[in-house]
């Protein structure tokens, strides 16, 4: 099933432009309901629309995994997720959140492309300061071989965006002329498969690290956080335990991209549906239950708290344990969302008198449904907002979803960021520990994904792989971090493209 997407027209919103333009967001919301009624949600799209995806990146459909739990505060937006973003199709095509993604049988330049005279390297940035490879903690320990397939699969994502136009609705992305010639040398035949030594020099090389710093200019302590790809048990079809949807995107959502019409609104969509001639806000959870409301499911889950946290995370994998195709697995991955905010089920517990903060986690959550399952979907309806998807096949079982970069996430290796301080695409360095631990968790990482509770210097949300031992560790990771942009020598300081 696909969305409407609704570009404005002037026509539409000229009796409602005497607000502009001290109330921007207003007017788009009203404009849209015909200035009358009640308005559509407008919403910020972060880089995978998710978040999964959230992405919406794949980051979390409504931030990061946090945002299940009490006292956070994402409405939609990963993967972001989280996200999450589209996958490569032999057309060319974007990513939720905007980024173009190349036709896959695309190739990159043969050879380094000159760097116009009309976009020189930044030479100086207030969000980085160069460093000395010294200074990297960590650096000497790290695998970084075993990361070279990932940072070549990088190298030719960002090589396919050479000489492309700039979205301003996207998430910044990393300036492509500044890799022409680091990338160009990773494809050499004899680093097919380097050893430590060789992948360590090569990038010791060509590239330098640039500390994250804070707007005073310290290096910046920030957040490291995780997320993962769950796994739930579904069927095709409703019976037995199966009776949790995930639904696929309706016929009559309606998307509406204001940066079509007003440049400052650029990445703010509307999302609602027709009611006679008037645009209304799309249905809650709640009221999707009801006759006829009721969109098609991609499959029915066994667990409603299972299908709610995948719900959060933005992205999936069902195990199809009954019905038609039993026995294989698919990839449920962010599509849309209803446009209402999101509302913690645990904060909702808590303020129910059910769990007291301490015990607000996802395995409390599920054993307080299935000891009150007379009041499980009251909870669930707690919140509003519900995430829609597409089906996609799990074509490589070991590799993630795409994240909001249009690349498939590497477990440990691909992390969610803000991508208004480090650009996607950009390799980078990240100190931390491992979850609820001081074992030191530091290895070579790329910014790969988004989510809208990912924001401030050194903040990064891990992904952590496929599973519920990845959910696991993912649920404890919270630790102080410290970050590295790895950036090519002789190309200024790290920057977006533009």
């Amino acid at each position: 099933m696909s969305v409407r997407k609704v570009t404005a027209k002037k026509s539409v919103l000229s009796h409602c432009n005497r607000l502009r333009p001290a109330a921007l967001t207003l007017v788009a919301a009203l404009a849209l309901a015909g200035c009358g009624g009640a308005p559509v949600t407008v919403l910020p799209d972060s880089g995978g629309d998710a978040g999964p995806s959230g992405s919406s990146g794949t980051s979390g459909a409504y931030g990061s995994p946090g945002s299940a739990w009490p006292g956070s505060s994402s409405p939609g937006s990963s993967g972001g997720t989280a996200g999450s973003a589209d996958p490569v199709h032999p057309a060319p095509t974007t990513t939720p959140g905007g980024i173009p993604v190349p036709p896959a049988t695309a190739r990159p330049p043969a050879a380094p492309v000159a760097r116009p005279a009309s976009k020189p390297a930044l030479q100086a940035s207030k969000h980085f300061v160069r460093s000395g490879w010294a200074s990297v903690s960590g650096w000497q320990a790290d695998t970084v071989e075993s990361a070279w397939t990932t940072f070549q699969d990088n190298c030719r994502s960002i090589m396919l965006r050479t000489g492309r136009p700039v979205s301003l609705a996207a998430p910044q992305t990393v300036d492509p002329y500044a890799w022409q010639q680091v990338c160009a040398a990773a494809r050499d035949p004899s680093l097919r498969n380097p050893s430590p030594a060789q992948a360590r020099a090569f990038l010791e090389k060509w590239l330098e690290p640039w500390t994250v710093r804070t707007p005073t200019g310290e290096a910046a302590t920030g957040l490291a956080t995780a997320y993962y790809e769950p796994l739930v048990r579904a069927s095709r079809v409703r019976g037995g335990p199966y009776q949790w949807p995930l639904y696929a995107v309706p016929n009559d959502l309606l998307v509406l991209d204001m940066g079509s019409l007003y440049p400052e609104l650029a990445g703010k969509r509307v999302r609602g549906k027709l009611d006679g001639k008037r645009v209304v806000p799309y249905d809650s959870r709640a009221e999707l239950e009801r006759a006829g409301r009721e969109p098609a499911a991609i499959v029915w889950v066994s667990d409603p708290v299972d299908a709610f946290f995948l719900q959060v995370q933005g992205t999936g994998r069902a195990s199809l344990d009954d019905g038609p195709g039993k026995g294989s697995v698919i990839r449920v991955a962010y599509a849309e969302h209803n446009g209402h905010p999101y509302v913690s089920i645990g904060r909702w517990l808590v303020d129910q008198g059910e769990l007291t903060l301490d015990q607000a986690s996802m395995q409390s959550i599920k054993a307080w449904a299935k000891t009150h399952p007379t009041r499980v979907k009251e909870m669930l309806n707690a919140n509003p907002a519900v995430v829609f998807f597409r089906e996609e096949p799990v074509v490589n079982a070991e590799e993630g979803p795409k994240g909001a970069f249009g690349m498939p996430l590497t477990a440990q290796r691909s992390i969610a960021v803000d991508p208004a301080i480090v650009p996607l695409g950009a390799p980078a360095f990240l100190s931390t520990t491992m979850p609820n631990s001081k074992v030191p968790l530091q290895k070579m990482v790329f910014a790969q994904d988004t989510g809208s509770a990912i924001k401030g210097p050194a903040r990064a949300d891990v992904f952590w792989g496929y599973g519920e031992e990845a959910g696991e560790q993912a649920g404890r990771m919270k630790q102080p971090s410290k970050m590295w942009v790895l950036w090519p020598k002789g190309e200024g300081a790290p920057a977006p493209a533009r």
